[in-house]
């Protein structure tokens, strides 16, 4: 337990490093990002200085103002990883205000083109993004339990247990589930 604690401790002082490694390598300050993503600068301050967790709509807003996927952004954070990936040695991260769970299943790599996510939302919530990380992006999301409808561009789908929403994503989108039930899907990310 206490090796757990402490790897995500890292993990969260990684993600901070990281997240002040890409504003200066752009050369934009705290208040230029912060114009740029529609994130305070307090809360990037707080962010990059590792006092607190990010939330899933402002990592959202982040990869936006930089142009990666979330995805793309936590696996920078990560230490390298072999072939076979045991669910013991996935990476996990919850959004603090949600509890939205997202599971890395098969990160993101150099050499690969995609990606594949488990993701976890609980009865009655939304996660909107405002815009695509990547204008174009493809994604396929497997509904592999509950309900869950998502708004992609404009149009709005409703799955079942077993469905596949394919798409390009190109602006906002959104992930509801009804009050009564939650979801658990797969997002392959290309």
């Amino acid at each position: 337990m206490e090796n757990h604690i402490a790897n995500e401790d890292n993990a969260e002082q990684r993600l901070a490093a990281r997240l002040k490694q890409l504003r200066v390598e752009r050369g934009w300050s705290l208040d230029q990002l912060a114009n740029v993503s529609q994130v305070s600068r307090a809360t990037l301050s707080r962010l990059e200085n590792g006092d607190v967790s990010p939330t899933t709509a402002v990592l959202g807003k982040l990869c936006t103002a930089y142009g990666l996927a979330m995805s793309r952004l936590l696996r920078m954070v990560e230490d390298d990883f072999p072939p076979l990936l045991r669910r013991a040695q996935q990476s996990v991260w919850t959004d603090p205000d949600t509890g939205f769970i997202r599971r890395c299943v098969s990160p993101p790599s150099r050499d690969l083109a995609g990606e594949a996510l488990e993701c976890t939302l609980g009865a009655g919530l939304t996660i909107s993004y405002a815009a695509s990380p990547r204008p174009g992006m493809e994604h396929h999301l497997l509904l592999q339990e509950g309900k869950l409808n998502v708004t992609v561009d404009g149009k709005s789908h409703d799955l079942l247990a077993g469905d596949c929403l394919r798409y390009q994503l190109h602006g906002p989108s959104a992930f509801v589930t009804p009050p009564d039930s939650g979801a658990r899907y797969v997002l392959f990310l290309v």
